[in-house]
């Protein structure tokens, strides 16, 4: 099946500015904010490889702490220090400075391996359900996501098919009240997949572009949740060929390591196709955006960057590696 693929150009831009203005303003600002996100993972790591100074035994020793500390994880942190290590003894790095780039695309070899835009369907509507655990950001990621879609002239419906949680629900309300876009509920304890159908029929008949469906998110070590969100997607499948075409998975980049445990989970139940990455902004773990690439080869799609509901940007490789080593 062909597929399309959210962010193209749109056909009319404002008579007042250029596209290549309006790209260059756009991807200066998600970098500027990229920037500030990652000021305490950056910090950690320019404190050490921005020094003048030559590369020892001792040096890479400490590579290898602020490395872990800023979460790049057990399973990648050997192999980015060992590639240090044979860049030094054959000559191709010399002095503490030039490990920034050398790291830099070595990262971005990594993380350029994966597709990172949003998947369209070809026809009626894309269905993205998005789950994660409690907490995490899961409904103000929905919100900003909707938002950004619908000011590219997409028709947006919502569904909360969390319906154990009257907080939940209400919590959307808000935001789609605040956003401006009309949102599917179902009444406390109703069976979320009876939800997402109905969803699913208003979204077809009445022409919607983008679906996006929220979940429960309780722990995600319960096997009834798994199950109930298996069942959402099976009932999905059912109503809308090739649905749910996105299963985004919202984690806290906060908690670094503890995100790898639930995106296991999820990924196990769902076939997870993305990631959201919410809270980046102040974490001094980005690195777990590399680890959770490289640990289970699904892309990371948006990063949330700020409070605001514009602030949740598609994840770019390049302006992630720039962030941390430029």
């Amino acid at each position: 099946m062909a597929w399309w693929r959210f962010g193209k150009k749109k056909e009319k831009e404002q008579a007042t500015e250029s596209p290549s203005e309006a790209r260059a303003e756009n991807a200066g600002g998600t970098l500027a904010k990229l920037k500030q996100g990652l000021r305490k993972t950056a910090a950690g790591l320019r404190g050490l490889i921005g020094l003048r100074r030559g590369i020892d035994d001792a040096l890479i020793d400490e590579l290898e702490v602020k490395l872990y500390e800023a979460d790049f994880g057990p399973q990648l942190v050997p192999d980015l220090v060992e590639e240090v290590r044979k860049a030094w003894k054959s000559g191709e790095i010399d002095s503490a400075e030039k490990i920034g780039p050398f790291l830099k695309e070595r990262l971005l070899d990594r993380l350029a391996a994966h597709d990172t835009s949003l998947v369209k369907a070809p026809s009626g509507p894309t269905v993205i359900l998005v789950v994660g655990v409690n907490g995490t950001g899961k409904t103000t990621s929905i919100a900003k996501l909707a938002h950004q879609l619908a000011k590219g002239g997409s028709k947006v419906l919502l569904a909360a098919a969390d319906t154990f949680r009257a907080a939940a629900t209400e919590q959307l309300q808000r935001w789609a009240e605040r956003i401006n876009l009309p949102l599917v509920t179902g009444r406390e304890g109703q069976d979320p997949a009876s939800v997402a159908y109905a969803a699913c029929d208003r979204a077809v008949s009445e022409g919607y572009d983008y679906l996006i469906v929220d979940t429960a998110g309780r722990l995600h070590t319960q096997v009834n949740l798994m199950r109930e969100l298996e069942k959402v997607r099976r009932v999905i499948a059912r109503k809308i060929e090739g649905a749910p075409h996105e299963v985004l998975l919202v984690l806290d980049a906060t908690v670094g390591q503890n995100a790898i445990s639930q995106a296991e989970a999820f990924n196990r139940a769902l076939n997870v196709t993305g990631l959201i990455l919410a809270k980046l902004d102040g974490t001094a773990k980005g690195g777990i955006v590399v680890t959770l690439n490289n640990r289970f080869q699904i892309p990371v799609k948006f990063v949330g960057i700020g409070e605001s509901v514009e602030d949740l940007a598609p994840f770019s490789a390049e302006k992630f590696v720039q962030a941390l080593f430029d």
